[in-house]
């Protein structure tokens, strides 16, 4: 009944006087990808979808924890932004930015003393990682 038109070619349709031109479909460029973030309580990398609010928890639980984190601080009048962290996890945060602190201190005098590329390249990735861990605060 109807002729097949091969998709790949441009179609071209007689109606009455008018033509009609179909230009060859195009994949539409896929959107770029949002940056990664780290959780609002955790620390962990939140897996964002391509569209919406972006999200600011992992998982449900870590989005319960906050909320009662700061039900907890109305309950003290404490203002908005306050982290009350224990002692242990503010020792432990210490120790993570001291952490952070020698790898930045390794990586520039290793690039002071020109130190081969690889080297360079695994202590960046150390240092990478050491900044992930700093920014956990839990």
């Amino acid at each position: 009944m109807f002729p097949r038109i091969d998709a790949r070619e441009p179609t071209t349709v007689a109606v009455g006087t008018l033509t009609l031109v179909d230009p060859a479909p195009s994949t539409p460029p896929t959107p770029p990808r949002r940056g990664e973030t780290s959780c609002a309580w955790c620390g962990r990398p939140v897996d964002e979808g391509s569209s919406g609010r972006r999200r600011r928890y992992c998982r449900r639980s870590c989005r319960q924890r906050a909320y009662e984190q700061r039900q907890s601080l109305r309950a003290r009048e404490l203002p908005e932004g306050t982290v009350v962290l224990s002692e242990a996890e503010s020792a432990d945060l210490m120790d993570r930015m001291f952490q952070l602190r020698c790898a930045c201190e390794d990586l520039h005098i290793a690039i002071t003393e020109e130190e081969d590329t690889a080297e360079l390249r695994r202590m960046s990735d150390e240092l990478v990682a050491a900044a992930r861990r700093a920014e956990r605060l839990r």
